[in-house]
């Protein structure tokens, strides 16, 4: 065959002249090949990758050339490479062996490209061809390979075979001369092989055979590389399995599969040979893909697509990209595959991979004029061949216009322009063409009304929206950010971004949904936006807040709708966040708790203290008696959001520390007496109501039963978080039997009672447990029974009680039940904090008790206070109080009128039991510490930072405590 040689460039001569005198003096050169000079010089002064593999191989130029394989206008991939491939005997060979027949054959390729000797629809095919049966015949290679150890997988049709996808430009026969390859595998059915000399699950032989095929293609050697492998378009992306059976493959694509995903399965082509197996996948995958109608449910998504592809191009300014710039080659396919997804259904004959095919269809189906059609295919072709050569200069996959001279003046040559200009004006048509087009596909008529307004706006939405790499991520987050960013150290920024990248990727991990990732791309870049302009704290540390009560509702896309179409519940969540950790791992363990930001007023503004009771109860009638579960769950729903409320209010100040302990308390209180209502009804439905000698059948009104509560329960000082202390007792004397159906002892009755209302209260649900119950104070603790009579708890008060445990009678109060019990139980504890002490023992036991509380749970350290358990801490002020309680109550019984410290530290001034200076110095301290306490819950935190203040109440305290207990 002849060719026209054109005249080179003096810059490629003079580089041509001198490549070619370094070939033709090697050792190995063919002297017949100095015939060809002008054809060699010619090649290599085009393209660094024909001079190296013929450097490398110089043989090959003899193949080329005096064999006339260069010449040859079709060569049988298949053929050559099943006889090459017949020699071979281990994986090591193997690897080598695809590695040279792809260089030569690529060198052939890209010589025929770049000297014109064929137009660039015949490169692309060959491309692809070449890919397809490397990667066939090494998947049959290692096939075999597997199947001498493990035998065969069987399957419906015979041995299964690994069927590959392969997705883009390799499923359209048209791939990149330096392109990766975008694959998915999969096989038929589970079960075991059959005949090897170990049998294992389909599953592992899969697999075992995807990653040697990966290995195979994807390992760079010294022979170089097969194909870069992308598996990422598989379900579930790098977190989902190598290799699916069909049934998971389509549970997935019906359930999980997204908008994009059926735009990419566009161009999948199952790579292996046609038979039972390919065509019962090809029916697996077709209902996904193409809609059985004019598919306008897709225009949506594309038009989406349109615009993440219009910001990316706005954005990083491609425009020397000929693939992903304005008018590039994506803008190209993105016209032709959208006609395709909208139509295709309804039109079998659009159901190809293939650019070049779906656009003569379209045409044939008048879905795009023929001159549009023509218009598009001559430009995507001709940035094709752009692409090609930009490749060929030096087998690396780019699409951006060369920089360098040298490589600038290869492309002009090839493509017949004689100044750079003319090429520049025939890129511009091209790109002006394509552009058009893609302007006109699934135009919004709104869109110019929905662009972002301001800088901030576009730049959330580039953030969400647009594949960014992390410098670009960081970028972005500084212009959004409202101040700058130096204060953060490199770690902290580079853990941040890693963070949001790593939740971008996971969403594909996530059952969302089409809808719910619909609303959720709407949402972000609003998220985005308001988190790095309001007042925050710390905007790194909040993002990763907002993330993770975003990922805790990822799924439901009702919440991600509440908070995209109600901005000021999503601005309250923001403000909620910033201010505690805590609150936010509780929205994000429960996202039932978003709907209390619907209502700002309501938020900060909790139920009246008192109110508890009469809210709950209404909140009862709306779940039917007999429905324990709801029963239950609505239980931990109603203390969820009223804690959440009384937080909000706490959080802004709206309530001092004192009434957020208070408001804690009532609501404890509120959720106690109806736990108590439920396990009484439970448990009478069962076995009827108790019988007691003395006071005859029980009933609601009158249970015989109550609960005592001490601690912080007791003193009003629950916390967030607060464990109940809580000892149960009744007054039933006898031992008769209840009087329902299925009659027990009454003083079973009353332990079962107490065993039911612990599970009400610590069965773990959805929405996680109601309280932890502390029973150790109960009499002989952990020992003692679950609920004991009046008589003998008095008895055990009286005649076996520690000192500790009448200390800790001095914080216990009455919670729940009948007046009778409340009445017996206050004029026990007054008789107990009233009895006869010898003060010095007193002292002594008391000071003990502290030391050995101190020297077990106190935390603190030289930079952080135990606000509780330190030296001078809420401990040592609460044993204060309880030793004057214990010392001075029988002489002055008042002082037993309140549980709480601070009343209790007032009645000790007014008797003078302690100075009035004294007490304000206590009092002082011990709100500071409670205040400080209900900070750090609300920050997740266990100690305080020491500070002045602190150290200061520290030592006032051990000052008090030094005079009266030292």
């Amino acid at each position: 065959m002849s060719i026209t040689l054109q005249n080179l460039p003096q810059e490629l001569a003079t580089l041509g002249q001198a490549r070619w005198l370094q070939l033709s003096s090697h050792k190995d050169f063919n002297c017949a090949l100095k015939d060809h000079e002008q054809l060699i010089v010619q090649a290599i002064s085009l393209s660094d990758f024909i001079f190296e593999q013929i450097s490398h191989k110089p043989d090959w130029l003899h193949a080329l050339l005096i064999e006339e394989q260069l010449f040859a206008e079709q060569i049988d991939y298949c053929q050559h490479l099943s006889t090459t491939l017949a020699t071979v005997e281990d994986e090591l060979a193997l690897h080598k062996t695809l590695r040279q027949f792809r260089n030569f054959h690529m060198l052939r390729i890209a010589w025929r490209d770049l000297l014109n000797m064929q137009p660039i629809e015949n490169s692309l095919a060959q491309v692809s061809d070449l890919a397809i049966q490397l990667i066939n015949q090494c998947n049959d290679w290692l096939y075999a390979l597997l199947q001498l150890r493990f035998g065969t997988p069987e399957g419906e049709h015979g041995p299964q075979p690994m069927l590959v996808l392969g997705m883009g430009k390799l499923g359209g026969g048209e791939l990149n001369f330096s392109s990766d390859i975008d694959l998915i595998f999969t096989y038929s059915a589970q079960g075991d092989t059959q005949g090897g000399k170990k049998s294992i699950e389909h599953q592992q032989f899969f697999i075992k055979l995807a990653q040697k095929l990966i290995t195979a293609l994807n390992q760079i050697t010294a022979d170089g590389q097969v194909y870069r492998v992308d598996m990422r378009l598989r379900p579930f992306g790098d977190s989902g399995p190598l290799v699916l059976h069909f049934d998971a493959m389509e549970d997935y694509y019906q359930e999980q599969g997204r908008d994009w995903e059926r735009y990419a399965m566009l161009k999948a082509r199952i790579l292996n040979r046609p038979d039972a197996y390919t065509a019962e996948l090809s029916q697996i995958l077709r209902p996904f893909i193409y809609r059985r109608y004019l598919d306008f449910s897709a225009i949506d998504s594309l038009r989406t697509m349109k615009n993440m592809i219009q910001q990316e191009v706005r954005r990083r300014g491609l425009v020397n990209n000929i693939k992903l710039g304005q008018g590039g080659i994506r803008e190209a396919e993105f016209v032709v595959q959208s006609l395709q997804l909208i139509n295709g259904g309804r039109e079998p004959s659009l159901q190809v991979q293939s650019l070049q095919r779906a656009l003569s269809e379209l045409q044939n189906l008048d879905i795009l004029p023929q001159s549009s059609a023509e218009k598009i295919l001559s430009s995507y072709m001709w940035l094709r061949k752009v692409e090609h050569c930009l490749q060929q200069f030096a087998d690396k996959q780019t699409q951006v216009l060369p920089q360098n001279p040298i490589d600038q003046i290869r492309l002009n040559h090839v493509l017949g322009y004689q100044q750079a200009e003319d090429f520049m004006q025939a890129l511009h048509q091209h790109h002006n063409c394509i552009h058009q087009q893609f302007l006109l596909l699934v135009k919004d008529e709104h869109e110019n009304n929905t662009k972002p307004v301001d800088t901030h706006d576009q730049v959330a939405y580039d953030l969400w929206h647009l594949d960014l790499e992390p410098d670009e991520i960081e970028a972005l987050f500084i212009k959004l950010a409202k101040e700058p960013l130096l204060t953060f150290s490199a770690e902290q920024l580079s853990d941040f971004y890693q963070t949001y990248i790593t939740f971008k990727d996971n969403l594909q991990k996530r059952v969302i949904g089409q809808r719910g990732l619909s609303i959720l791309n709407n949402l972000m870049p609003l998220v985005l936006k308001l988190i790095w302009s309001c007042e925050a704290h710390n905007p790194l540390t909040l993002q990763n807040r907002i993330l993770t009560v975003l990922h805790g509702i990822l799924g439901r896309t009702a919440y991600l709708q509440l908070l995209w179409e109600n901005q000021g519940a999503l601005e309250q969540l923001i403000r909620l966040c910033d201010a505690s950790p805590w609150v936010t791992e509780q929205i994000s363990r429960f996202p039932l708790l978003l709907d209390e930001l619907l209502n700002p007023a309501a938020l900060y503004q909790p139920v009246d203290k008192g109110q508890f009771s009469d809210e709950l109860r209404q909140v009862f009638l709306r779940v039917e008696p007999d429905d324990l579960e709801l029963q239950i769950e609505t239980l931990r729903s109603f203390k969820l959001s009223q804690q959440l409320k009384i937080a909000a209010a706490d959080i802004s100040n709206a309530l001092p520390i004192m009434q957020v302990s208070d408001y804690l308390t009532y609501l404890a209180e509120a959720i106690i007496n109806q736990v108590v209502d439920l396990a009484w009804q439970q448990m009478v439905d069962r076995y009827g109501v108790p019988i007691c000698q003395d006071t005859g059948p029980k009933t609601n009104e009158d249970k015989g039963f109550a609960i005592l509560g001490f601690g912080k329960m007791g003193g009003w000082e629950l916390g967030y978080g607060s464990d109940l202390d809580l000892v149960f007792i009744h007054d039933c004397q006898g031992n008769e039997g209840t009087n329902g159906k299925k009659s027990i002892e009454s003083k079973s009755f009353y332990l079962k009672l107490a065993q039911r209302i612990v599970h009400i209260f610590t069965i773990k649900t959805g929405l996680g447990i109601l309280y932890e119950v502390d029973m150790r104070l109960r009499p002989s603790g952990n020992a003692g029974l679950l609920v004991c009579h009046i008589n003998g708890f008095t008895e055990y008060q009286k005649h076996d009680a520690w000192t500790w445990e009448h200390q800790a009678l001095s914080r216990a109060r009455f919670i729940s039940g009948c007046q009778r019990l409340h009445t017996a139980f206050s004029q026990l504890r007054l008789a107990i904090l009233s009895m006869p002490r010898v003060l010095p023992d007193l002292k002594k036991e008391v000071v003990d008790m502290r030391e050995k509380m101190r020297t077990h749970l106190a935390k603190g350290t030289a930079d952080y206070i135990d606000l509780k358990q330190d030296k001078g801490g809420i401990a040592d002020i609460e044993f204060i109080v309880q030793f004057m309680l214990l010392a001075h109550t029988k002489n002055e019984p008042k002082l037993a009128k309140w549980t709480d410290n601070i009343r209790v530290l007032t009645s000790l001034a007014t008797y003078d039991c302690l100075l009035e200076t004294e007490v304000q110095t206590l009092t002082h301290a011990y709100l500071a510490y409670r205040n400080s306490s209900h900070r750090l819950a609300l920050q997740n935190g266990q100690l305080a930072k020491s500070t002045p203040e602190l150290l200061a109440h520290q030592q006032n305290v051990i000052a008090i405590w030094d005079k009266y207990l030292t």
